[in-house]
């Protein structure tokens, strides 16, 4: 199944957890689609841009919330534009029913990727850029899994391929709908 067009399909987990992987994979799958990557937000800041590391300061948080908002008002012009939408990003904790509550307009799909702490950081390892220097993968996926609201559509995926997840996901779309 794949999800109604238009619609935004929102991939999160923790760093490593295959967000960017795994969205554009099923971006491609889609006949008329949109990679969004949240991060981009917060790499266009030149000046200021505050460090996302523990323990999140005022000022980081209000810097996520922003790039938070930005993207969902990117994924809204992109829906009003026929397309169908994959946004990305690392949106863990309570905060994610704030976002779930900015992306109001069209159909929203959420998917959490929670590979085992080992998993994320091998992949960690294994990718161009490392992410972990505040953060431990242990800690980050404690926040996952205890603190982040249970919506959506919840994936281990420590053993799957890139394939097998995107099929995981594109079988279980019904589960990982938010209605609003």
């Amino acid at each position: 199944m794949e999800p109604v067009s238009p619609s935004t399909l929102l991939i999160t987990g923790i760093m490593a957890a295959g967000k960017s992987t795994i969205a554009q994979a099923a971006a491609e799958r889609l006949p008329k689609s949109v990679h969004l990557r949240g991060d981009l937000f917060r790499r266009m800041m030149i000046n200021g841009q505050v460090a996302i590391q523990p323990p999140l300061s005022d000022e980081a948080l209000g810097q996520l919330r922003l790039r938070y908002q930005l993207a969902a008002q990117a994924a809204d012009t992109y829906c009003a534009a026929g397309f169908t939408v994959v946004y990305q990003d690392v949106i863990i904790g309570e905060i994610l029913n704030e976002v779930v509550a900015l992306h109001q307009r069209w159909p929203l799909y959420v998917v959490v990727l929670c590979p085992s702490p080992a998993a994320a950081l091998e992949r960690d390892a294994n990718r161009h850029k490392q992410t972990y220097s505040g953060w431990t993968p242990e800690g980050l996926d404690a926040s996952l899994r205890d603190e982040t609201p249970k919506i959506g559509l919840w994936l281990d995926t420590t053993s799957l391929t890139v394939d097998e997840t995107v099929d995981a996901i594109f079988n279980q779309l019904e589960t990982a709908y938010i209605s609003h």
